[in-house]
């Protein structure tokens, strides 16, 4: 076990010798110790293990930010709410939690319990079971066929068989009864269509194919179900492909590819409708995660080494990115998926270059970064104030009475959110009501702040100094909201649509070329896009790709938000 090391008295030294030192060479110094004195070897010994732990206890502190996100990851808090982040202080208020919203790696809103009734306060040593147990109910099934089941000796009307004196009547509820069925998730039919010949003339006749049944051998639904599963949940061809031969219907990894990039071609002219519909929006949210695309190496695949050499961030642009972006469009929402090698801001570009001269600049909201930023477009910009509270909550094991203060302030304004919510605020009503409620809390904050750098009551180099002058330097783009109606607080809704990227890279490792990841972009911008309007996706990629020639021609009319009528149109035609 390495644990000597020499002494390390500042950072920016030369790094420690390590030596070997078992740990049963510990035990016995100190069952050594415990009887007379330590020779120099054994003082040796103990020097070399304390220069580990002081070392260990520097680095700890110098690189809070990264290595405090590796101890969540490895021991838990998988969570920043502030019951939790307060509670292990023994700090928190005993109110219910109250956060941004969304569900991102901000403070989320703790479950409500199923069956209407409102869960016991915090501290409560009864607390009620919520009704049902979280099991779902049959509303839940909403993608269920439903069958009416008559009762076999009873109708409306006639007499009671158990009193003989009242009459039986329909009651408004039924007895619902679930049953859930397992099953490959592509079936497939064999059509054994008869066949007779003639023995005179040798002439063959084939029974039709029954009604609704075309002559290719995979539905529009196989296509939509490849692309659930692959680019949905993240399942990849090979995981299928092995479930499906299990179930006894086959479907090779490269069936599923042709099915999911026949499909991206059909689905194309309502990809590029959603990116038009995204660059009208009055609020943008982007960010970006890194992505592997085994075709792209240090270079694009028709880029010469010259051609590399001229681009101004050369150096810098080796890696692969899936920006996500969420557009707010009227009383919609409108998710794009982008992967390749330019960051969320040039992509973001990319999306406002079709964007009407008649509207004002966006809102747009994003982290601080600067790559997250297009530099020739002009957006009333915010950054998320998730972020800014998270470089407190990981020091507060370090910094635990300033960094709960400021927890506690922001924990105010994320309530003022909520309510706002809650009440149905217009964006203006919802502006006056943060400049009355939060924006006396944010000024406190801002002068407490100030006089902690000022008055040198924190080390500006610490830890929570650096938490600290992030809020300030970045002041005015965390508080957009106080200024503009319709501004965001956080930018959680877009960190929830990468975690469909992140996943699809954690289960498939990469993409292979570059065409496949743009087959991906689309297949995730239509599925979670529907996700967010509430529009069962499945039943949407289906209609999409069963009417893809109409979809060509008016793509505007087939979006998630008004498809149905189209279907119905049809079907009526």
């Amino acid at each position: 076990m390495e644990v000597g090391m020499s002494r390390m008295k500042a950072r920016g030294k030369p790094r420690p010798v390590v030596r070997d030192v078992d740990i049963v060479d510990l035990a016995g110094i100190l069952e050594r110790a415990r009887t007379g004195p330590l020779d120099a070897s054994d003082v040796q010994k103990l020097q070399g293990a304390l220069d580990t732990l002081v070392f260990l206890t520097q680095e700890l502190r110098a690189k809070g930010t990264s290595l405090q996100r590796l101890r969540n990851m490895l021991f838990g808090a998988t969570t920043e709410k502030s019951s939790q982040v307060l509670g292990s202080l023994g700090k928190t208020d005993g109110t219910p939690e109250v956060t941004a919203s969304g569900a991102g790696p901000a403070e989320k809103e703790a479950d409500k319990p199923k069956g209407g009734k409102p869960e016991e306060k915090e501290g409560s040593e009864d607390k009620a079971k919520p009704k049902g147990h979280g099991r779902n109910g049959a509303a839940a099934y909403t993608g269920a066929t439903k069958v009416h089941v008559a009762h076999p000796s009873l109708h409306a009307g006639e007499c009671c068989p158990l009193c003989a004196q009242g009459k039986v009547y329909q009651v408004k509820e039924p007895s619902v009864l679930v049953r859930v069925k397992g099953m490959a998730p592509l079936s497939a039919t064999v059509f054994e269509r008869e066949q007779l010949r003639c023995n005179g003339c040798g002439e063959v006749f084939t029974a039709p194919s029954p009604e609704g049944v075309g002559d290719e051998k995979y539905d529009e639904s196989a296509t939509a179900m490849v692309g659930e599963s692959r680019y949905g949940t993240g399942v990849p061809f090979n995981r299928l492909e092995k479930l499906q031969d299990r179930m006894g219907i086959p479907l090779p990894a490269s069936t599923q590819w042709d099915l999911a990039k026949a499909g991206k071609e059909k689905l194309a002219p309502v990809h590029e409708e959603l990116v038009w519909q995204a660059a009208q929006g009055e609020v943008l949210h982007n960010d970006d995660t890194t992505m592997r695309v085994r075709e792209l190496g240090s270079k694009q695949p028709d880029e010469t080494d010259e051609e590399r050499a001229k681009e101004p961030d050369a150096k810098e642009r080796t890696g692969v990115f899936t920006t996500g972006i969420v557009a707010q469009v009227q009383d919609h929402k409108v998710a794009l998926f982008m992967t390749g090698r330019q960051h969320a801001g040039e992509n973001l570009q990319d999306v406002l270059e079709q964007r009407s001269g008649r509207k004002p600049p966006p809102i747009q909201m994003c982290d601080a970064l600067s790559r997250n930023v297009p530099k020739d477009f002009e957006t009333l910009l915010g950054n998320c104030l998730v972020h800014a509270r998270r470089t407190f909550v990981e020091e507060i094991d370090n910094f635990p009475e300033e960094c709960t203060h400021v927890i506690e302030e922001l924990r105010k304004v994320f309530r003022n959110d909520k309510t706002a919510r809650e009440q149905g605020m217009s964006p203006q009503e919802r502006l006056r009501y943060h400049q009355r409620q939060s924006g006396p809390v944010l000024g406190h904050l801002k002068k407490w702040m100030r006089d902690q750098v000022k008055e040198k009551k924190v080390e500006p180099n610490s830890g929570v100094g650096e938490a600290i002058r992030y809020m300030q330097r970045h002041w005015r783009k965390l508080t957009l909201f106080l200024r503009v109606a319709g501004a965001p607080l956080e930018n959680n809704i877009c960190e929830r649509v990468l975690k469909m990227a992140i996943m699809h890279r954690k289960n498939s490792m990469f993409y292979l070329t570059l065409n496949g990841a743009h087959v991906g972009d689309v297949f995730m911008s239509l599925i979670f896009t529907a996700e967010l309007n509430q529009v069962n996706s499945f039943d949407y990629l289906v209609a999409v790709l069963r009417n893809h020639k109409a979809a060509a021609e008016n793509p505007e009319d087939w979006l998630p938000w008004n498809y149905t009528a189209n279907l119905a149109r049809i079907a009526a035609e």
